[in-house]
């Protein structure tokens, strides 16, 4: 990422990312006290937080406003044909070479093309193996024997769940094209190599939905989708100019896609594949239709009952990697001169309120004549509508850059003037400007904020 212009803010790394997602509890390395396990990641209170309500955000996004489109939740042990169908049993493989003098393992089409001719490791200059296909499904077996005969997988893409129910939910629910069917939910891919962060794992969240369209109508709506998920980044509050399309080319598209665009987001490690739109054709329910011997065509009654097996536009995205990119793109080093001090520094996380763990924050001044009760009873007062958080440690400054930490955007700090009038005092986090309000106005006054909340 290019360093930030502003000579009171500091350099986003992902150094900087992962040590406060460990410190402030967004993310801990799987297994930590056994050396960790490569590849998985444990969210903790505040990631597990954050990360739901990037989903219920997404979830909204897709179901709540758009009339026509249904969720669903698919199972992630599924029939081995559906695999077979899809063409993942025999093509959803990455190039690996392993490096005979380091061990280090590395997937072929990363490595500059010249060494890899030279089979020279990147690494070390020592010699590299063969090339070899590797297929990135886990395996496991189903049954009490494990004789091969039960071999199931864990799914690599929540898409298929979709495809293969397509039919159930046109007749269950009455659809009528054009329409999408929408699902959140866990992946696993072997990865040869997982690195930066949360960015690539191995087990990992997917938010897609699949678009049902008339063949001849695909083009229209991959535009139409093209420019939703573009509006959707800037619900979300990130800086659009961290963001660009980037189209694939005649050799990235995969076998079925017609078309495809990535968004991509300067990461701290650069521009990297954020989310895909992509038109899939018609390939993959005629291969399920195929395959399994159901007719997959839909039945068009308001055209004469024509028949055809639609065309399907997908939006692709993974909720973990998008939760890294609101980390990334939330974090800040403001440089604030505290207390005649120019040279202190605050972290902060900006992130939009309606995405934030912690939304209110209640501080008493001090623990002693009843200021302690009364900001509980305000605290209270809060919670059947945002989420909260108490704290009575240490110096209110000190309190103060803690919320910051965590991305808290409202603090009210509850003093003797609150015992008097009922006044307590709000500081918002981007701001960090203070002002007084009265605590039967709260609700009303954060909901409001909320609402028009633009990030300066």
């Amino acid at each position: 990422m290019a360093e930030q212009k502003n000579a009171d803010s500091r350099e986003v790394s992902m150094e900087k990312i992962t040590s406060l997602a460990k410190r402030r509890g967004f993310v801990f390395q799987s297994s930590e006290i056994y050396g960790g396990q490569a590849g998985a990641w444990d969210y903790g209170p505040l990631g597990i937080e954050l990360k739901n309500r990037i989903q219920r955000f997404w979830w909204k996004e897709m179901t709540q406003l758009h009339d026509d489109i249904v969720g669903l939740d698919a199972a992630i042990l599924m029939h081995p044909k559906v695999w077979e169908a899809s063409g993942h049993v025999s093509n959803f493989t990455d190039p690996l070479v392993d490096c005979k003098k380091c061990k280090s393992r590395f997937r072929a089409d990363l490595i500059d093309e010249k060494k890899l001719a030279a089979k020279t490791c990147p690494e070390c200059g020592g010699e590299l193996t063969d090339t070899r296909k590797f297929n990135l499904m886990f395996k496991t077996n189903i049954g009490p024997v494990d004789d091969g005969s039960g071999q199931i997988y864990l799914r690599p893409e929540t898409a298929q769940g979709i495809y293969v129910n397509y039919k159930n939910i046109v007749q269950s629910n009455r659809m009528k094209i054009p329409f999408g069917i929408a699902q959140v939910g866990k992946a696993f891919r072997n990865e040869i190599v997982t690195k930066n962060f949360i960015f690539r794992t191995c087990e990992f969240e997917q938010m897609e939905m699949q678009y049902f369209v008339k063949p001849g109508d695909d083009e229209k709506f991959f535009e139409y989708w093209r420019d939703q998920r573009w509006k959707y980044f800037e619900k979300l509050g990130v800086r659009m100019d961290k963001l660009r399309w980037h189209q694939h080319g005649k050799d990235e598209l995969a076998h079925y896609a017609k078309d495809a665009y990535d968004i991509e987001y300067e990461f701290p490690m650069g521009w990297k594949e954020l989310e895909g739109v992509h038109n899939r054709t018609d390939f993959d329910l005629k291969r399920h239709q195929e395959v399994s011997g159901k007719d997959m065509q839909y039945i068009d009654q308001d055209n004469g009952n024509e028949r055809y097996v639609p065309y399907i536009v997908e939006t692709s995205a993974g909720l973990t990697r998008q939760m890294l990119m609101i980390l990334c793109d939330a974090y800040d080093e403001e440089k604030v001169a505290d207390k005649g001090n120019d040279d202190d520094w605050r972290t902060v996380m900006r992130f939009h309120p309606a995405l934030a763990p912690i939304t209110v924050a209640v501080l008493p001044l001090m623990k002693k004549d009843g200021l302690a009760e009364l900001a509980q009873d305000i605290r209270a007062s809060l919670k059947e509508d945002y989420a909260t958080d108490y704290d009575q440690a240490g110096a209110i400054g000190r309190r103060y850059r803690r919320q910051d930490e965590a991305g808290t955007p409202f603090c009210v700090t509850v003093d003797y003037d609150s015992k008097e009038d009922g006044t307590v005092t709000v500081r918002e986090r981007d701001s960090m400007e203070q002002k007084r309000v009265h605590k039967d106005e709260l609700l009303s006054y954060i909901r409001d904020r909320i609402k028009n909340y633009k990030r300066a």
